[in-house]
């Protein structure tokens, strides 16, 4: 099963040698996500990973970034929820139903669908589907190797995702609380952490 990472919504300090760091592990792709953020900020970040790592970021907003960093592709959402004129290459959206996972996956690589558990990040954010909905979907081969589940999870759930059927886990907060970016310097216990959910997604 894929494991991705979503970024913080914010920069800071290190973020290249974590990712780095996190590709090195072996993470599979990475959504660079900093939504109101200023785009000179995603290149000096993009400048500092390495390039051989580039090829399996996925940008949010800014979508020349892909081409100008030979990025591995867009991630259309509801601030933008369209592909460029002209773009060619890999495409990802987010989805919050199971209609909007029928509708869109034909044209996608991938889908998210959220949130499957309670959200670790957004306070608030309650789990959208029942497990009988999810295994029933599953059924239906709605959900297949081509939705990625994200909302909630963590160590505790990442096997639950597998045994209902997705093709891969996002990560966001089941992750990032691993470390404190305005007091560690450092994050070996994030990067233990992602081996943990490394194992058990493999």
């Amino acid at each position: 099963m894929k494991l991705i990472v979503i970024t913080r919504p914010t920069y800071f300090v290190e973020e290249d040698k974590i990712i780095t760091a996190l590709f090195d592990e072996g993470l599979d792709i990475l959504h660079l996500r900093k939504v109101d953020s200023i785009p000179i900020y995603a290149e000096r970040l993009l400048t500092l990973i390495p390039e051989k790592y580039r090829k399996r970021i996925v940008v949010h907003d800014n979508f020349y970034l892909k081409e100008e960093y030979k990025l591995k592709g867009i991630h259309l959402n509801s601030r933008n929820p369209f592909i460029p004129d002209n773009y060619s290459g890999s495409v990802t959206t987010s989805c919050h139903t199971l209609e909007e996972v029928k509708e869109k996956k034909p044209h996608c690589e991938y889908v998210f669908l959220s949130p499957i558990f309670d959200s670790i990040s957004k306070e608030g954010y309650q789990a959208a589907f029942t497990p009988e909905q999810i295994r029933t979907a599953a059924k239906s081969n709605i959900i297949d190797k081509k939705v990625i589940a994200l909302g909630g999870i963590d160590e505790s759930n990442i096997l639950q995702v597998k045994d209902y059927g997705f093709g891969g886990a996002a990560i966001l907060g089941g992750l990032w609380n691993q470390f404190d970016a305005g007091h560690d310097y450092n994050y070996s216990q994030l990067l233990e952490h992602f081996r943990k959910l490394k194992r058990l997604a493999d």
